[in-house]
């Protein structure tokens, strides 16, 4: 049951890493460039080269059912819930096949919208708030995918 870390702009890859810890689990930060992270058995950093979506091709190749992915990606988001995964963002979204039609199609809107100068910006500022629910949604998912396997 590893989790895929998006990890370019993760704001959250410490609190993955200290719930991993206590879990047990294995986290593969996934990135298009080198970054730091803890130098231990299981933290893995991911350097993919390539193009704009390699690092999100390398996690789809290789996440399965029962498996948890961390990103902000509609698109990565949408293709690890086809593979069985589940996701869950940095604020403590949790992304479902329900939904994902309609963040799709939300996400397509925004980004005419800002193209064509309409809306500026982007998503809110990442608050305490916002980890502390990360931090909850974290822990029970993993609770949630150990259930569901018999482990826990």
């Amino acid at each position: 049951m590893p989790i895929y870390v998006d990890g370019d702009a993760c704001p959250v890859k410490e609190e993955v890493y200290r719930v991993a810890r206590r879990h047990e689990v294995k986290v593969f930060v996934v990135a298009n460039s080198s970054m730091r992270v803890p130098t231990e058995e299981l933290i893995e950093l991911v350097v993919v080269k390539g193009g704009f979506d390699s690092a999100d091709d390398w996690i789809v190749e290789r996440i399965g059912a029962g498996d948890l992915a961390i990103t902000t990606d509609i698109p990565l988001a949408d293709r690890c819930l086809q593979k069985g995964a589940r996701v869950l963002g940095p604020k403590g979204k949790v992304f479902t096949e329900d939904a994902m039609g309609e963040a799709l199609a939300t996400r397509a809107l925004l980004e005419m919208l800002r193209q064509s100068g309409t809306m500026g910006g982007g998503p809110a500022p990442f608050a305490k708030e916002d980890r502390s629910r990360f931090l909850a949604k974290l822990d029970e998912t993993l609770h949630a995918i150990k259930r569901a396997k018999g482990r826990g």
